[in-house]
């Protein structure tokens, strides 16, 4: 089963609170956990995102798409990156979870379905 598995946070307040040294463990941690589902074959793909601030909501406004600044939600964290990764169970992908969530304090787990549901 697909999932999507979505790091939160912010870079910018991380440099502010976190130091040197545990950013440069987390990057670490996070390379190093990409080449692990790599080798297992369980990566589907990953990217890391630019800051929030580099974010633009689109609404449509009177037919028109309309940009504004920022991510969708008013947060002080939003989605920093993200893993599609192709497990063999749910718990598997829980687990994979945890592990980040050591690193981001949480982490969101979708499944990613092969379709549309019907209708």
């Amino acid at each position: 089963m697909k999932y999507m598995i979505a790091m939160f946070g912010s870079a910018e307040s991380m440099t502010q609170t976190q130091s040197p040294e545990w950013i440069r463990e987390m990057i670490g941690f996070m390379v190093n956990l990409d080449e692990e589902l790599r080798q297992s074959g369980e990566m589907v793909y990953n990217e890391g995102l630019a800051d929030p601030a580099a974010a633009k909501t689109v609404r449509l406004e009177n037919g028109q798409p309309v940009a504004t600044d920022g991510p969708f939600a008013e947060a002080k964290e939003s989605i920093i990156g993200f893993w599609i990764v192709d497990v063999a169970s749910e718990a598997r992908a829980v687990e994979l979870c945890g592990r980040i969530a050591a690193w981001s304090g949480v982490v969101e787990l979708r499944p990613v379905p092969a379709g549309p549901p019907e209708v």
